[in-house]
């Protein structure tokens, strides 16, 4: 990927936050890359070079700033909104399917070979998915170190290395120092709220990092509004949500704060740390970037008063997308109300977890409280992933996804662009028939039939999942 050199520079030389995640400035003269706003003096302009992402640091030889913590960046805005390959694959590792299935694995979802997804993702953000899965494991290795008390040996397994010895010699090439040097950190006074909560083995506590502004009351009003007794809940300590996990199950406790989200997982087993950052991020849509989706929209003379009182509104997304799949089924022409009973009723043979596909095909006639061509939507939506001719959990083409969906019985262009919104992240659909959708432009003084305001939200591209979020908050 060309980074402007002069762009770049003038990022880090102003400390500009917003920059961090984007690229990373690596100082030739000491060796070490930073995140763009890192605090410490700015280098001489012949002594840096900016590349795209830490891998692609730590692939030329630079370490990470103890300062810093470059690899605690939120994740780029370039990859969030992207839907191609390369896009699609950042986000399969970030979940950590290198570690779970290897290169091969990850090339098989993504429809290409080993050596083509090599050569873009090398392309594009300077490193190969070996050492993107390698950079996300030292990352995890190091919170593992810092926040909790499990063993050196036990985090070296828990982060995804193949052996004690990778495992040291990897945090020394990255950090600069050994494990039990990053684990003397941890008394630091600045970490202390992040371990007061390390007593229980498989709790960790972490911080997750954004762009600033985060509205989080619209996020926690839109996930409350929603809640499901028994998946999840917000309550005054902030959402609370079951989660579904390669290795086991875990829940999750996320609260905003000023400058992060913050985030206890109980984990059934720590394997499982980086693919449930990395779904809390997602669901919470943290890797966003509010300023340029707030530029585009508060250019709109209409929103431009609700982009003023509520800077920083998110799309909330999803940490299982069949799920979220389901509930666009459910949520076919009934309130939201009426969707929750119905999906209490469909949960509740389930201990706590949403139903997999597999789950659902498998319940009879009576757990599904709605009309019988509803159930054989949503029996027909299940055995399409089952079959794996649907991948709604980031490795599938957003645009072929939607085809897909549009192609089942039972399932139109309103429920295809919810799903493509939530569990596919595509930060560009809307529903311009939904009833709520029109209740709020009619409310802005936009044009309040389909047609005219599909027309009218042309010029909102490509954020329109974030005007459909504004417009569902309009009184």
């Amino acid at each position: 990927m060309e980074l402007d050199f002069e762009t770049c520079r003038k990022a880090a030389t102003s400390r500009d936050s917003r920059f961090d995640g984007v690229f990373v400035t690596a100082v030739k003269s000491t060796k070490i890359y930073c995140r763009p706003s890192c605090p410490a003096i700015t280098p001489r302009a012949e002594n840096v070079r900016f590349l795209p992402t830490a891998a692609a640091a730590q692939r030329e030889g630079f370490r990470a700033c103890l300062r810093c913590r470059p690899d605690a960046a939120p994740g780029s805005p370039d990859w969030d909104v992207r839907g191609d390959v390369v896009g699609r694959a950042m986000r399969l590792i970030a979940d950590g399917v290198v570690d779970r299935d290897g290169v091969p694995g990850l090339a098989s979802r993504l429809g290409y070979t080993e050596r083509h997804l090599h050569r873009m993702l090398t392309a594009e953000v300077g490193a190969g998915p070996l050492a993107l899965a390698r950079a996300q494991r030292a990352q995890t290795a190091r919170v593992l170190i810092e926040t909790t008390g499990l063993g050196l040996a036990e985090i070296a397994f828990a982060a995804g290395f193949g052996s004690v010895r990778q495992f040291n010699d990897t945090i020394r090439e990255i950090y600069g120092r050994p494990p039990s040097q990053l684990r003397a950190r941890r008394t630091r006074p600045e970490l202390a709220s992040d371990t007061e909560q390390q007593h229980d083995e498989g709790v960790v506590a972490v911080r997750l990092p954004y762009r600033a502004p985060l509205h989080a009351e619209s996020l926690l009003a839109f996930l409350g509004d929603r809640a499901v007794a028994g998946i999840d809940s917000v309550e005054d300590d902030g959402y609370h949500r079951n989660l579904r996990l390669p290795h086991g199950t875990g829940r999750a406790v996320l609260r905003p704060e000023h400058g992060h989200v913050a985030a206890t997982l109980h984990l059934a087993d720590v394997r499982d740390l980086a693919p449930a950052v990395a779904r809390c991020r997602r669901l919470f849509d943290l890797d966003a970037d509010p300023v340029a989706v707030d530029a585009v929209l508060g250019a709109d003379p209409a929103l431009a008063p609700m982009v003023l009182k509520e800077e920083g509104v998110r799309v909330p997304r999803a940490t299982d997308g069949f799920e979220i799949a389901v509930r666009a089924v459910v949520g076919q022409q009934i309130s939201v109300a009426a969707a929750r009973t119905v999906l209490r009723k469909l949960i509740a043979a389930d201990a706590g977890l949403f139903p997999t596909a597999e789950e659902l095909l498998a319940l009879p006639d009576e757990a599904f409280a709605m009309p019988e061509a509803r159930r054989r939507t949503l029996r027909g939506l299940a055995a399409a992933v089952t079959a794996g001719e649907l991948d709604l959990d980031g490795g599938g083409d957003r645009a072929e996804t939607v085809e897909r969906l549009r192609a089942l019985p039972g399932i139109g262009d309103w429920t295809a662009q919810y799903t493509a919104m939530r569990a596919l992240g595509d930060p560009d659909a809307f529903l311009p028939t939904d009833l709520g959708v029109l209740r709020g432009a009619r409310a802005a003084g936009l044009p309040d039939t389909p047609k005219t305001l599909a027309a009218h939200a042309e010029r909102w591209r490509p954020w329109r999942s974030y005007a459909a979020i504004r417009l569902w908050r309009m009184p």
